[in-house]
């Protein structure tokens, strides 16, 4: 069983994904874009293997120069 703080995590990475990229956007770069910080992969693939959501979206922040002041 998820925890609880795991769900609200996932929940909030993935708003933040569609707030920043528009639904459809948001997930090709999840599915598409591989990032060489994630070891790799792609971020449903990081997610997949347990990498934490927060360090997920700092890598995406970092891969596609989401400004700093934008990164919440």
């Amino acid at each position: 069983m998820l925890s609880r703080v795991y769900v609200v995590r996932m929940t909030v990475f993935w708003e933040r994904m569609t707030a920043r990229f528009g639904a459809a956007y948001a997930d090709s770069v999840s599915r598409d874009l591989v990032i060489a910080s994630l070891g790799g992969r792609t971020v449903v693939d990081a997610l997949a293997a347990g990498v934490e959501a927060a360090e997920v979206w700092r890598a995406v922040c970092e891969a596609v120069e989401v400004p700093v002041s934008d990164r919440h």
